[in-house]
């Protein structure tokens, strides 16, 4: 049975938001509005996606 994955898209800018949001979406794998990055769905990334759920989009893949 294969993991779940999550696909993360960005959506709003970090340009201007706390450092750490800005480390947190970096970390994700995002660089520019409209990327999206698959990722596995764990605690660890569930977490980062809490941390800047407003400025992301998830959805399973």
């Amino acid at each position: 049975m294969a993991d779940k994955m999550l696909k993360i898209t960005l959506v709003k800018s970090v340009s201007g938001r706390l450092a750490k949001q800005q480390k947190t979406v970096e970390a994700l794998g995002l660089h520019k509005i409209g990327q999206t990055v698959v990722k596995k769905d764990n605690d660890c990334t569930r977490g980062m996606i809490f941390a800047v759920k407003h400025l992301v989009e998830v959805s399973e893949a």
